[in-house]
């Protein structure tokens, strides 16, 4: 079985779809699958060729042995919508010219989004002779529409239509959430859907398996410092401002501090509201690579996931989580529906804010704060629970399954 893995975001880059993506290959090619990957020359997210990677260089690779293909992109440090498109374009072209001159395939499957990647995708899958499997991380452009990031009739008219091409081409539509594959399958009931959830490594995302942690010593925090941690895109729809909000109520709890660490549109905004609340307990940090997160893990008390406030996100499970739990961390979960069910309600792992809610939010840290040993309990539920359900070894193994099927 052969099967070409195409997505605009891909390792050495940080981030979600990059990590889960790749983690995904290296199973199935444990399992005899022949994976490739057709992605951008990194740049993501400071919208910069990475260095190493510049004037043509490295275009073609092997990354844990996955064979990685290369194609241009035209990359902006422009936050328009125009510089986006120009970004997302680029490589649905260049994407589709790189992978026209590779071998035939069994399966092509794309990430979503970008949901223009899919124009290449479509292509693509009938000139490599490939069953087309269309996976989708996120609804778009329905997120797009509802976050306010796009509002151009035209372009959503557009974006909408490709959509229902890109589901009704496809041998199978996966989805990361079970409210992604159920909203799919409602609006496209002669679809096949199948629910290819994000998940852990928990060998690797394990608190027994490290030494102690100086993350805390290093960025100047106390050993009696509670810690409530971001890490992650730093955009629109995590809607982080009530972060600030809570902290700014909190300011009286000196030993109580907020860390968000990571990149993105929003945060020079939320630094400039950070020095008009004269905010001393919040503090931004650089993204690190991914060998560093369990030490950032280990050395923080509660991980803060956020989303805004919106029906969208009733479906949506941030892929931090996963990591989270594994590493015995409990949530403090700004997002209702399906994450709660989840993690607050069936796994017990942590505690529910209202999503934007900035005095449900303090108001909860207070109570954590008062009875800290639950901190503790929370987090081996959160491990116990991802283990069994979010394991990235049982999801490949299922996947495999299901790609054999349609053979």
């Amino acid at each position: 079985m052969r099967l070409l893995i195409l997505t605009q975001y891909y390792p050495p880059e940080i981030g979600a779809p990059q990590n889960r993506l790749h983690e995904l290959a290296i199973r199935l090619k444990a399992y005899g699958v022949e994976v490739e990957v057709l992605t951008a020359l990194p740049n993501y997210p400071k919208m910069k060729i990475q260095e190493g990677y510049e004037k043509g260089k490295k275009r073609e690779e092997q990354i844990d042995g996955i064979a990685v293909h290369r194609a241009a992109i035209y990359v902006s440090a422009s936050k328009s919508i125009v510089a986006r498109l120009l970004n997302y374009f680029s490589f649905v072209w260049t994407s589709y010219w790189r992978g026209r001159k590779l071998d035939k395939f069994d399966f092509l499957l794309v990430e979503s989004p970008p949901l223009f990647l899919g124009y290449s995708a479509m292509a693509l899958s009938r000139k490599l002779s490939a069953k087309l499997i269309f996976n989708v991380s996120d609804l778009w452009p329905e997120s797009a529409e509802k976050l306010g990031i796009v509002n151009n009739p035209y372009l959503l008219k557009m974006a909408y239509r490709l959509e229902a091409k890109c589901y009704q081409r496809a041998a199978l539509v996966t989805g990361q959430t079970e409210g992604i594959t159920a909203d799919i399958a409602q609006r496209f009931p002669s679809t096949k859907v199948y629910w290819l959830p994000n998940g852990v490594n928990i060998d690797y995302y394990n608190p027994a398996n490290l030494n102690e942690s100086d993350f805390r010593t290093r960025n100047g925090f106390k050993a009696s410092d509670l810690l409530f941690f971001y890490g992650g895109i730093i955009g629109h729809a995590q809607g982080l401002e009530v972060i600030l909000h809570a902290a700014q109520q909190l300011l009286a709890f000196e030993h109580i501090h907020f860390i968000l660490q990571g990149s993105g549109p929003e945060k020079a905004k939320l630094q400039e509201l950070k020095a008009e609340l004269q905010l001393t307990n919040i503090h931004f940090l650089e993204p690190v690579a991914k060998a560093e997160m369990p030490a950032v893990l280990q050395a923080i008390d509660v991980a803060l996931v956020p989303l805004k406030n919106l029906p969208l996100f009733q479906g949506a499970i941030p892929s931090k989580v996963f990591e989270a739990l594994a590493m015995e961390v409990p949530l403090l979960l700004g997002v209702d529906g399906e994450a709660r069910r989840h993690f607050i309600e069936k796994a017990e792992a942590g505690w529910y804010f209202e999503p934007e809610n900035a005095q449900a939010l303090s108001a909860c840290i207070i109570e954590i704060a008062k009875a800290p040993k639950i901190i503790q309990h929370a987090g081996k539920n959160g491990r116990a629970y991802v283990s069994q359900h979010f394991n990235r070894d049982q999801i490949a193994a299922s996947l495999y399954k299901r790609l054999t099927s349609l053979s």
